[in-house]
């Protein structure tokens, strides 16, 4: 039976008050002082609220923008994508599926030879399970995409495109 991801009473208590900005009210966080920007470790990020696995390292990659930035989410129904009109301009919010939490933003500036999109994700939204406690923290399914090398794929790098400071904001 798949397990149920969603948000609660409980989980949104535990929340700090930068989490519950950022998932509650599409808050964002400074760019280049977040937790997971700049974090190579193999595993997988869930989101914060509710334990949803929603991006794996290896699609992980260095956009230069101070947010973590993947090229695909680990499962397409696992984030859903919304058209997002704040700060003047027309952008793409990305919310996990199952407890509705705000991720971030999905940009068109990422890696061509994968797709060319670019999650870009405010750690605040997520928490990395290192790929050695993926079977005790209960995502035991994600384990051998990691191998026993522990290393799916190296962390990439490509800089967005120069389109203005504005639109990396998460």
């Amino acid at each position: 039976m798949p397990r149920e991801y969603r948000k609660t009473d409980d989980a949104i208590a535990r929340l700090t008050p930068n989490q519950f900005a950022v998932t509650q009210e599409a808050g964002t966080e400074p760019a280049f002082r977040n937790a997971y920007w700049n974090l190579h470790d193999d595993g997988i990020y869930v989101d914060v609220v509710s334990g949803q696995p929603l991006f794996s390292s290896a699609d992980k990659y260095d956009s230069r923008s101070g947010w973590p930035s993947f090229t695909r989410p680990i499962q397409s129904d696992a984030v859903t994508e919304h058209v997002d009109r704040t700060l003047w301009m027309k952008r793409v919010e990305v919310r996990s599926s199952g407890a509705d939490s705000h991720l971030g933003h999905v940009f068109d500036d990422g890696p061509a030879d994968q797709g060319g999109l670019r999650y870009c994700m405010n750690s605040a939204a997520l928490r990395f399970v290192p790929a050695e406690e993926l079977t005790e923290q209960g995502y035991g399914e994600y384990a051998d995409r990691f191998g026993a090398a522990g290393s799916e794929a190296s962390i990439q790098t490509n800089a967005p495109a120069e389109t203005g400071d504005e639109e990396d904001a998460s």
